[in-house]
């Protein structure tokens, strides 16, 4: 006999975007930002020339309510050339929001990290890998050494070197 449909429980596992989502959304209607997509997949927005240069603020709506303005952050070498994109800016930040909602672009020609420090530092520096410790990876390889399987013994051996390393420290 088949089973009546019932709802998932609230208890149980859930999505991890999801625990942060509230959080998120709260940050980023604090700064104007009603779709905070506009923020997490900026340089699919706008493209990886124009975001490497350049980085949304804030949106701020008007008396009126016919329509926000973005601030634009970038420096002032690079003003001039986000100037001349301020169209296309505008077009691809409403084809995110699904509607005209930004109808001006304003920019901004200052340094997140101060006017003493003269370069600007927007893009995530790639994670160096720790080296290996010597006395962790002949443990690890002492304990996957009696695995036959090839790909297994790799597997366990970089399992034990992950957890001794973080016994460790």
């Amino acid at each position: 006999m088949k089973q009546p449909y019932r709802p998932k429980s609230r208890s149980g596992f859930s999505l991890a975007s999801s625990l942060m989502q509230t959080q998120i959304r709260t940050a980023s209607e604090s700064r104007g930002f009603a779709v905070s997509r506009l923020l997490t997949h900026w340089s699919e927005i706008v493209g990886e020339a124009t975001a490497s240069v350049a980085l949304p603020v804030s949106v701020t709506y008007g008396r009126d309510g016919l329509g926000a303005t973005l601030t634009v952050l970038t420096t002032g070498a690079q003003a001039p050339m986000v100037e001349m994109q301020k169209d296309q800016i505008r077009d691809k930040v409403n084809a995110c929001y699904g509607y005209r909602a930004i109808a001006k672009v304003r920019i901004t020609q200052t340094a997140p990290t101060g006017f003493s420090e003269g370069r600007i530092d927007w893009g995530h520096a790639p994670k160096q890998p720790l080296a290996p410790d010597p006395v962790v990876q002949a443990q690890a390889r002492t304990i996957a050494q009696g695995v036959e399987s090839d790909d297994l013994r790799l597997a366990l051996q970089a399992l034990a070197a992950n957890v001794l390393a973080k016994q460790k420290r």
